[in-house]
């Protein structure tokens, strides 16, 4: 695939903005690459694809993404090797969960080759922009909205589809400490849980604010008929380690089909640790915590890529997740593995790096 056959029209900043990052203090989401592409939705096409500098939207009061919702997005990271070259990480998987997010929000869906082309023409324009600093990489925000000016409750038949980068470092800077959610709820069953829209983080940010403010780092969400299952934590997956089993619980329409849980997934059964994908109870893990059967708790996410938790708050009482050195540590060791696997460090057994 060539991005020529594509028509995507190119048009270059006069002068880049990158001499004004500190690549070695990069905060999250702050600092935005130069270009972003954009291809727009209508007569049942997409047309328009371009590659242009990254600025303002102008918009209708009236836009129908703003008063309705139909708004969805995908978080991807891209790095490079020793020789300079830019690597991503199993972007095709991100590109089908963004069109299974589309047409559960009644959306349009995305071609591959507009997706991969659009991508790629975007990390070539702005390659120089993908830092080589250890725990840093290039975030990469593929998001889709609406378009239609329309007040009235019904699918928008036009649709704006943009991929933006940004550089980043870490986003958790050591162990979480994390309370389970006993009150408000995600998502639940038959709902939008499991699709990447903007209502999904917009109903979660109250409740994790309410828990920050009580000295949390994140919530736990728990199922919404008992809230006795463990679904998803903030930004991520959530897994254990329980009697040497990975252990975690069970995509469904509530939880999200993270790529980083399922890579964390697939090496944990090429190390040949057993993997269990089940219902997770509070009332498990507390107990494996108190009776030593629980040993690592951390959650698995695009952004986050592994982070270990401290502690677990649950109904009043804080519980300490036991202490791991770093060479008796599955978290510890995973993410070390995919990291070295995303910058080609090591050979890539799975397929999951596609060089740009």
């Amino acid at each position: 695939m060539t991005t020529d056959l594509l028509q995507i029209e190119m048009q270059k900043v006069p002068q880049s903005r990158i001499k004004e990052v500190d690549f070695n203090n990069l905060p999250f989401g702050k600092h935005f690459a130069d270009h972003m592409f954009v291809a727009d939705y209508a007569d049942g096409q997409w047309t328009d694809l371009r590659v242009v500098p990254y600025g303002d939207f102008a918009f209708n009061p009236a836009l129908s993404s703003l008063h309705y919702g139909q708004s969805i997005f995908e978080g991807m990271k891209a790095y490079k090797n020793n020789e300079g070259e830019v690597l991503m990480f199993r972007p095709l998987d991100n590109w089908a969960r963004m069109n299974e997010s589309a047409k559960r929000m009644c959306m349009a869906t995305i071609p591959e080759e507009i997706f991969m082309g659009g991508l790629e023409a975007l990390l070539r324009t702005d390659a120089d922009w993908v830092p080589d600093q250890p725990g840093s990489s290039l975030y990469i925000r593929p998001y889709m909205f609406a378009t239609d000016v329309f007040l009235g409750v019904a699918p928008s038949k036009t649709y704006r589809f943009c991929i933006f980068t940004c550089p980043v470092g870490v986003y958790y800077s050591k162990p979480l400490k994390v309370k389970v959610e006993m009150e408000y709820i995600r998502s639940a069953p038959g709902g939008v849980g499991y699709a990447k829209c903007a209502g999904n983080y917009a109903g979660s940010m109250y409740p994790t604010l309410l828990a920050q403010q009580a000295g949390y780092d994140q919530l736990i969400w728990t199922d919404a008929t008992e809230h006795q299952y463990i679904e998803e934590s903030g930004t991520m997956n959530v897994m254990f380690i329980i009697d040497g089993k990975l252990v975690t619980p069970a995509t469904s329409d509530s939880i999200l089909r993270g790529v980083t849980r399922d890579s964390v997934v697939q090496i944990a059964r090429s190390w040949g640790i057993p993997v269990e994908e089940r219902n997770v109870s509070i009332t498990e893990v507390i107990d494996g915590i108190q009776n030593g059967r629980l040993t690592e708790a951390f959650g698995a996410g695009t952004a986050v890529v592994v982070s270990p938790f401290q502690v677990i708050g649950y109904n009043g009482n804080d519980y300490m997740l036991p202490e791991r050195s770093a060479t008796d540590s599955f978290a510890v060791r995973v993410k070390e593995y995919m990291t070295n696997l995303r910058t080609g460090k090591i050979a890539d057994e799975f397929g999951w790096v596609v060089k740009v």
